[in-house]
């Protein structure tokens, strides 16, 4: 249940990135954009935001605690679910869309951390892609809610984006009845409170054994960072993975997704409708993830989705190309979709919690998810302007080479850090 509270975080993570896409149109309309500003500004912002917040998260989360960052990022939401509703310029939209773009950021390294620090070794993989499963699940009840909402006025865009506030406001409470994470608590020396923490996570284990191997850990290296020559092949790996993440494309289809089916020919009502088949499609396959994440392991998950991601870019660059029309773009995207959910999308949070030291695992999370949304922020604000320079077929190309450099660094590189504890986990790959 702990696990399920913090991985709510993720919930709202999905439901504020996507739920833009069904008002993306509407507010370039109201306000008279140009697509530069509208890409990089009123839809960008949020992603700017959230690299804010990937960069800096790992100071409360490392000073605080996992429990009141994640207070705080529940409160980050609510705030800007009912700032954007109300506003009446691109400006303060941008604003408030930034306020929930720290919450994104900055969940992507608390709950993950705190899950895996509280997850026994067997169960963690399943345990922290919880998280995923709720960016899913929030990502299609956005979809859903915007194509319910749409249509019901003028302004049904502010009732789009306002309505985020109720699960945000639900997830704030539910976060108070959740302990500390003991790890934590044992890199504050707040031991006797890490062992309370303990006993009722394993009962049936020796909870001052645990506790005296977290210690172990800990005084080993009061003073090192994550930039030290040891750590070098976890940061590489961290970077790599979210870099791949990206490059897929994945946050650029989200964030426009209505848009990429008009380009292909689909209705506005047509389009929002496919756009639910998407959440739908990666719900589904999310849930396949996460109940293989810890039987087949993390690698052949990403070789699952590596395959998948260059069969499916590829006809999608290809349907472009050649004008094919009807539902062969769709249909690809729902492919590409359930390679990203199966894949990227169930490991890339499991696996960066789990390659740095528990005293490092904050900062670790913040170099892998900075990387992640750096080009998260970059990519999206910049499809409208190449969508109407080069082309979608030549876009959709790009990623689908940029798979193919992902198969290979999972071929090459990307250990397996199934089943085995974070403690045997960070002797093995910090040399």
């Amino acid at each position: 249940m702990w696990s399920v509270t913090a991985a709510l975080a993720g919930f709202l993570f999905g439901f504020d990135v996507v739920v833009i896409s069904g008002a993306d149109k509407k507010l370039q309309t109201l306000w008279n954009s140009s697509d530069a500003f509208h890409g990089a500004v009123v839809m960008g912002m949020a992603l700017w935001g959230t690299v804010i917040g990937a960069i800096f998260g790992g100071l409360p989360t490392n000073k605080l605690g996992r429990k009141k960052t994640l207070l705080i990022i529940g409160i980050l939401y609510a705030l800007s679910a009912i700032g954007t509703a109300l506003s009446n310029d691109p400006y303060l939209f941008a604003f408030f869309r930034f306020m929930g773009g720290l919450g994104v950021g900055a969940s992507t390294i608390a709950a993950p951390a705190y899950i895996s620090e509280i997850a026994p070794a067997k169960d963690r993989g399943r345990m922290v892609s919880l998280y995923q499963f709720n960016i899913v699940l929030g990502i299609l009840i956005a979809f859903l809610s915007n194509y319910l909402l749409s249509g019901i006025g003028d302004n049904d865009w502010r009732w789009m984006l306002g309505v985020q506030a109720i699960p945000a406001a639900i997830y704030t409470l539910c976060v108070l009845t959740i302990p500390e994470s003991p790890r934590w608590l044992v890199s504050q020396s707040r031991i006797d409170e890490a062992k309370k923490v303990m006993r009722i996570l394993s009962p049936d284990q020796d909870s001052e054994s645990l506790i005296s191997q977290m210690e172990e850990e800990h005084s080993d290296s009061p003073s090192e960072n994550i930039f030290m020559k040891k750590y070098r092949f976890p940061l590489i790996l961290a970077f790599l993975v979210a870099f791949f993440n990206q490059m897929s494309g994945i946050n650029a289809f989200l964030y426009y997704a209505p848009r990429i089916f008009g380009e292909a020919g689909l209705g506005e009502k047509t389009a929002l409708l496919s756009s639910i088949g998407i959440g739908i499609v990666n719900m589904v396959f999310t849930l396949v993830g996460v109940n293989l994440i810890d039987k087949v392991g993390r690698r052949t998950l990403m070789y699952m989705g590596s395959v998948g991601y260059i069969i499916s870019l590829g006809l999608v660059s290809m349907a472009f190309y050649f004008h094919w029309s009807g539902l062969a773009i769709p249909i690809f995207l729902f492919l590409f979709i359930a390679s990203h959910a199966i894949g990227q999308g169930t490991v890339i949070w499991v696996f960066i919690s789990e390659i740095f030291p528990n005293h490092l695992r904050a900062s670790g999370q913040a170099f892998g998810s900075s990387t992640h949304w750096l080009l998260a922020a970059i990519i999206p604000s910049l499809i409208p302007t190449l969508f109407a320079t080069i082309g979608a077929a030549t876009v959709f190309l790009v990623f689908t080479v940029a798979m193919v450099f992902q198969l290979l660094f999972v071929m090459l590189m990307m250990p397996e850090t199934k089943g085995v504890s974070l403690e045997k986990l960070s002797k093995t790959l910090s040399k």
